[in-house]
């Protein structure tokens, strides 16, 4: 399983990579092989301000739909284009090509309560 020790984590298993104050988002290689093949990715969320926790989009797998949330308050200043028509981008390469979303972090927010590396790997264990 690949778990970047250069990304952040929620318990909910979205990765984080922040850039200044821009935050790009997407769902771990645990979630992903977790949910099987993925078929849709639906975020309808774009030039909104969300908090942590807050539902941005679902992704949809052959078997089940799972919602994504936030791992950090922010509004959404971009949405991947290459998922509508690949969304298998998110099983082939969930850290780079299958990113989700891009965020422009609140002021204030912190990644203070999301996981690093060790922390994340201990928990899909």
């Amino acid at each position: 399983m690949n778990i970047p020790a250069d990304l952040r984590y929620s318990k909910d298993h979205e990765w984080v990579k922040l850039d200044g104050n821009i935050a790009t988002i997407g769902i771990t290689d645990f979630a992903q092989h977790e949910l099987g093949d993925i078929v849709f990715v639906e975020i309808e969320t774009k030039g909104e301000s969300l908090g942590e926790h807050a539902v941005f989009g679902t992704v949809e797998a052959v078997k089940t739909v799972s919602d994504l949330f936030m791992p950090l308050s922010g509004r959404i200043v971009e949405v991947n284009p290459a998922l509508e028509g690949s969304p298998a981008l998110v099983n082939e390469d969930p850290y780079n090509g299958g990113w989700m979303i891009k965020v422009e972090v609140s002021e204030g927010a912190s990644l203070d309560h999301l996981l690093d590396s060790k922390a994340y790997a201990e928990l899909v264990g």
